[in-house]
């Protein structure tokens, strides 16, 4: 009896320091949340790409965004965290709801009309636009080392979408501002988080979204199945589940630092367009993957050292 209430206390004490190490502050948690971040996020295209052949964008739309504030409300409805739904931020909540509404009806939009892989590629723009937000609005001390780092990793996306008259047509304008639109985004999540709960913004975020989809839910309606029901449930919450990540990477440390993991994506929603479309990536996605790849390790590798105040 002695001997299990031992393991049992060591198994608690594990998953505690776990948690201690989660919500703490450093490089290594903020890579850990943007990765976990990126593989919520491609399962959430696949599921997009899924309904979107039997249900309309609109649809899809309007369902992530409803199911996305119910699965929040019920954490802040009540009396232990109702005051987290005072805010001084009224504006910039209302501001993050619509153009997440814009940005996330964009994202369907694209998945749906381009390949995964290049549908994602065209999407990581959005790092570097942030990277000049980051650095002009938030104030934040970007070094040359990151600046370059970034670079390379542009050079990568460069090398992936071999620009010419194939690649330059009008459907590749969707991600591109949907891009624009997740920076701008995640630059006010950024601003937000240092004073808003993450449960005040993912519930203003849901509550804003829904409200304006509505309307176009009411007069395009189509009644999903039971099954589809399950698959749009499990977007929104992943769509919560996202923006629970971003807060916390953010909390963690400089949003420019982690710009480049993000890049990872590319690598893995390349994995997933096979495994799940047969989609395979060809030698300019792999010359461009390693490209990325090797920007987000070197910017790894300068932050820790950083943090631990070692010579580099």
């Amino acid at each position: 009896m002695l001997e299990t209430l031992n393991r049992l206390i060591s198994f608690l004490s594990f998953f505690s320091e776990i948690k201690i190490w989660l919500t703490s502050k450093g490089y290594r948690q903020g890579v850990f949340w943007v990765l976990l971040l990126i593989l919520v996020s491609c399962f959430n295209d696949v599921l997009m790409c899924h309904l979107g052949s039997n249900l309309s964008l609109v649809m899809v739309t309007f369902f992530r965004f409803f199911f996305s504030f119910v699965s929040a409300a019920p954490f802040v409805l009540n009396r232990k965290r109702i005051h987290y739904l005072k805010t001084n931020f009224a504006q910039m909540h209302l501001a993050r709801g619509v153009i997440g509404a814009a940005a996330l009806g964009l994202c369907c939009w694209s998945v749906n009309v381009m390949p995964l892989s290049e549908n994602t590629t065209l999407m990581f723009t959005q790092p570097l636009f942030f990277l000049v937000l980051a650095s002009f609005f938030l104030k934040e001390s970007i070094d040359s080392f990151r600046w370059l780092a970034t670079v390379f990793g542009f050079l990568g996306i460069v090398i992936i979408m071999h620009p010419g008259l194939e690649t330059l047509r009008i459907e590749a304008l969707i991600p591109l501002s949907a891009a624009v639109l997740f920076a701008i985004i995640t630059l006010l999540a950024k601003k937000m988080v240092e004073t808003e709960h993450p449960l005040s913004l993912l519930f203003y975020f849901g509550l804003v979204t829904t409200a304006i989809a509505l309307p176009f839910a009411v007069y395009y309606w189509q009644t999903p199945s039971l099954s589809e029901l399950g698959y749009l449930a499990a977007l929104g919450m992943g769509a919560n589940f996202i923006q629970l990540c971003i807060f916390r990477a953010f909390k963690a440390t400089d949003a420019s630092a982690v710009t480049p993991v993000f890049y990872a994506e590319i690598i893995i929603s390349a994995f997933f367009g096979f495994a799940f479309f047969g989609q395979v990536p060809t030698l300019s996605v792999l010359l461009g993957a390693l490209l990325i790849a090797s920007s987000t390790f070197a910017i790894s590798w300068w932050e820790t050292r950083r943090e631990k105040k070692q010579p580099v």
